[in-house]
């Protein structure tokens, strides 16, 4: 018996290029569907081109699939996006190739939400997928469209609402809190309470490998995030141990912090900082998902990785 075949969208992407180097390493073949020519990578079993925006003709890219993982689509931290793209390419090509899945026979949907799809940028209470979504951005709002789409199909989905994702080639607020970690000098941090969910890119594939695998029905939005959330002084800790340095963090009073960033006009740093975001992953865990590495050890880990 042949081993399961995915294809996988965003392939080129953060997520999708260590969904190529894992998957196949649990035992999956891999069609990589991508939107322009490029070489194939090594850890594909095929790859198709097409244009996810119009998935019309997508039988033969889909012939023999088992399972679409589609993580391709607009990221939040691209910039100055027209609202219209994010419908376009976040809702609009999302149901549009789950629908030539279900005409091809694909036994089940993997759609790489996110957690804005959830909650806007910050939450006060610990984020379930019971509570109502309640997204605040076109980003988050795209993805939510999407997720509504995929309820109308009679075929089987889920959808992956995962926090704030890390691990090797990170972008975005990782990348620059990663930044800030390896400065020379303390950091006036210190101060700062809020926890916020992360999630190990490792974990995130764990994830994927447990709804690829389940056997029942699932037909669900379900939260990715690792179980311990931290707070900022507690993530630069993690990150300078990985260096083999002592935290160098002062007890700045986050008020004195909001107040200095504020008047420097850059108040949303402070709401990405010091701002609560707890989701909880009991959902999935109920599934049989375990991560595989504990969050402080993951960003000791991405630490040691060298730059770029």
């Amino acid at each position: 018996m042949s081993a399961p075949l995915i294809a996988l969208t965003g392939a080129t992407g953060f997520i999708g290029r260590h969904l190529l180097r894992e998957l196949p390493k649990r035992g999956y073949r891999v069609r990589v569907l991508l939107r322009h020519p490029t070489a194939l990578p090594p850890e594909a079993t095929g790859a198709v081109v097409g244009d996810l925006s119009r998935p019309q003709n997508m039988a033969a890219a889909l012939s023999g699939v088992d399972v679409v993982v589609h993580s391709a689509g607009i990221a939040h931290a691209m910039s100055g996006v027209p609202e219209d793209d994010y419908r376009l390419i976040n809702t609009e090509a999302t149901i549009g190739l789950a629908r030539a899945a279900e005409r091809a026979g694909v036994k089940r949907f993997v759609f790489l939400s996110s957690i804005r799809a959830q909650s806007g940028p910050w939450a006060e209470t610990v984020l379930t997928e019971e509570l109502e979504p309640r997204p605040t951005d076109a980003y988050g709002a795209s993805k939510l469209a999407a997720e509504q789409g995929l309820a109308t199909l009679t075929m089987d989905w889920v959808a992956l609402r995962p926090t704030l994702v890390f691990g090797p080639g990170v972008r975005g607020n990782m990348a620059a809190l990663l930044r800030l970690a390896r400065l020379p000098y303390p950091l006036p941090l210190g101060g700062i309470k809020a926890r916020r969910s992360l999630l190990s890119v490792d974990n995130l594939a764990a994830a994927i490998d447990t709804v690829i695998g389940f056997p029942g029905s699932l037909r669900r939005p379900l939260i990715v995030a690792d179980p311990e959330p931290l707070a900022v002084p507690d993530i630069i800790a993690a990150l300078r141990a990985g260096l083999g340095r002592s935290p160098g963090l002062l007890p700045f009073p986050a008020g004195l912090l909001r107040a200095g960033l504020t008047a420097l006009g850059r108040g949303e740093i402070y709401e990405r900082l010091a701002q609560p975001l707890v989701a909880s992953p009991a959902a999935l865990q109920a599934l049989g998902w375990a991560p595989r590495i504990d969050t402080r050890s993951a960003l000791a880990a991405l630490a040691r990785q060298p730059q770029e």
